[in-house]
């Protein structure tokens, strides 16, 4: 099964020779799955020739926000659509969570109560899962048809399911704590509020469940359904 990435941003330019870039980290965390992968830079304006170009459709995170203006946005949204019109399944994290949204009638915005960093838990289908978070914008109103599947008090619609062809999540399983760490020094001094950073570090050595949601990831390509 070919899993097509859209790469909506791209790592800092300092971690990248070390981390790779966004798309390597999918790759890695949906490796043992038996995918191969194909990369599209559509922040940088590469986009598919069309939506049956991969057998699914994999949407990473940014450093922009889905109502800027920036040239890739309006295209990247039609495209959304038209896979989502055509069933060919797509998962979207973080930007990725939003954008969705976004292109199918829901509403993002720069959240009130600020940042979600580092390591934080949901209420996932009635279990607890941990994973990394890095977002200060929301998914504050979820489009009609999507079900909510995670949540917590910060973040109300944390993961979404929309039927058989969606399924997006806004924190990051593919961020190990050592990503998280470094992208905090890179992205987060002066800009996420200190307390917040601070924070985040004394968790960074905790458990997370990323190969968790990789598998729910992995289950919903394979068999639209996360179940």
């Amino acid at each position: 099964m070919k899993i097509g990435i859209l790469q909506t941003g791209h790592a800092p330019d300092a971690m990248r020779p070390d981390t790779g870039d966004y798309a390597d980290l999918f790759k890695t965390l949906l490796g043992d799955h038996g995918f191969d992968f194909v990369t599209y830079n559509v922040v940088d304006m590469e986009f598919p020739d069309d939506v049956h170009a991969a057998d699914g459709w994999l949407l990473t995170g940014s450093k922009h926000g889905a109502y800027e203006d920036h040239p890739f946005i309006a295209p990247l949204e039609t495209f959304i659509r038209d896979a989502y019109a055509a069933a060919v399944p797509m998962v979207g994290i973080c930007f990725g969570h939003q954008i969705v949204a976004q292109a199918l009638g829901g509403k993002v915005e720069k959240f009130a109560a600020g940042w979600a960093v580092g390591r934080q838990t949901y209420d996932w289908q009635g279990q607890t899962i941990a994973l990394n978070a890095w977002h200060q914008d929301q998914v504050t109103q979820a489009p009609d048809g999507a079900t909510v599947v995670a949540t917590n008090d910060f973040c109300r619609n944390a993961a979404l399911v929309y039927g058989d062809r969606v399924f997006t999540v806004q924190a990051h399983p593919e961020f190990e704590n050592a990503f998280t760490r470094r992208l905090g020094d890179e992205r987060g001094e002066g800009v996420v509020p200190d307390p917040l950073l601070a924070a985040a570090r004394a968790t960074e050595h905790e458990p997370i469940d990323n190969a968790r949601v990789a598998d729910q990831m992995a289950r919903f390509f394979k068999t639209r359904s996360i179940a």
